[in-house]
């Protein structure tokens, strides 16, 4: 068993339309808007970026993503991932009652040398970590979606 490689698997139940979910996601460079964990997320170009986050472990993971498919009719958004992971993510958003599921699926090979020095003894707090992290992300794009438009005011 390679002990540096993770699937991740995660669900989130959204009170929103597929498509607001879906556009939510779609703009990568957005996540540190409403994502605690991702510090930072800048565009390059229209299919290319980089993306720095941390969460419970001290230690920040930048990696480069390169847009794979994004097939909005389909639901699905996969990037290609390189850097200190080196794998793919995919998010696939579809109805759910009045609102949307988006499914995250996720396969890498993590890269970076200290993270690969503790992956047996690390791995449990290594999957923990994830998933706070993405308990936290679920948490923010819920808030994000609850908010009113930027620039609206009350009546």
């Amino acid at each position: 068993m390679d002990w540096c490689r993770y699937r991740f698997h995660s669900h989130w139940d959204l009170d929103a339309p597929p498509a607001a979910v879906y556009r939510l996601l779609a703009a990568g460079d957005d996540y540190p808007r409403w994502w605690p964990q991702v510090r930072e997320a800048v565009r390059s170009d229209e299919r290319t970026g980089t993306a720095r986050f941390r969460s419970l472990i001290p230690y920040d993971l930048v990696i480069t993503v390169r847009e794979a498919r994004q097939d909005p009719a389909a639901g699905v958004l996969e990037l290609a991932m390189s850097g200190d992971l080196e794998g793919w993510v995919r998010w696939t958003v579809t109805a759910r009652g009045t609102g949307a599921r988006a499914v995250f699926d996720q396969e890498v090979v993590v890269r970076k040398p200290l993270l690969r020095r503790f992956a047996l003894p690390g791995r449990p707090l290594f999957r923990l970590n994830h998933a706070l992290m993405m308990r936290s992300g679920l948490r923010g794009l819920r808030a994000h979606l609850a908010a009113p438009p930027s620039g609206a005011y009350p009546v």
